[in-house]
């Protein structure tokens, strides 16, 4: 009888440390889990601002070749910060350089945002020729746009 009762008190013992090395690989799992969890939103996050940066240096440069690279800067901005939501942790520089009679102007547009103690950015560099012979020119439509009426008829 006493071998029996050390045999039960045995595997009392093994029962506890089980619980015990179950609970304690229970919250290493956790840990991993909510430590992989927060790095994903992080990088999600980040992946969204290079997206909507990718956008921005899409769309000036896209607007240095429609109005051409000696009219930009007399039309618009060349550097400064978008100033509405989602694009307000957003500043931008466009960038224009001359490099020789006859050849395209190098454009460079760059798009930066705050990120930490620091600032991340995205850039894009391109080739674009002055549109010869061509007036600057301010486009407008020649009487105003009436959206309203193409959807609703006029009684």
């Amino acid at each position: 009888m006493v071998g029996h009762r050390r045999h039960v008190r045995t595997r009392r013992g093994i029962a506890l440390m089980d619980a015990i090395l179950g609970g304690m690989m229970l919250g290493i799992g956790l840990a991993v889990l909510l430590s992989v969890t927060q790095r994903s939103l992080a990088m999600q996050s980040q992946g969204q601002r290079l997206v909507v940066a990718s956008w921005i240096v899409d769309e000036l440069l896209a607007m240095v070749l429609v109005e051409g690279p000696v009219a930009y800067p007399q039309m618009y901005a060349t550097q400064g910060r978008y100033e509405s939501p989602p694009f307000d942790d957003f500043e931008f520089d466009v960038d224009i350089q001359d490099i020789g009679l006859g050849k395209p102007l190098l454009v460079t547009a760059t798009v930066r945002w705050p990120r930490g103690r620091g600032y991340q950015q995205v850039q894009a560099q391109t080739y674009i020729a002055q549109r010869l012979g061509d007036p600057i020119q301010v486009r407008a439509p020649f009487e105003p746009i009436d959206r309203l009426s193409r959807y609703y008829d006029d009684e």
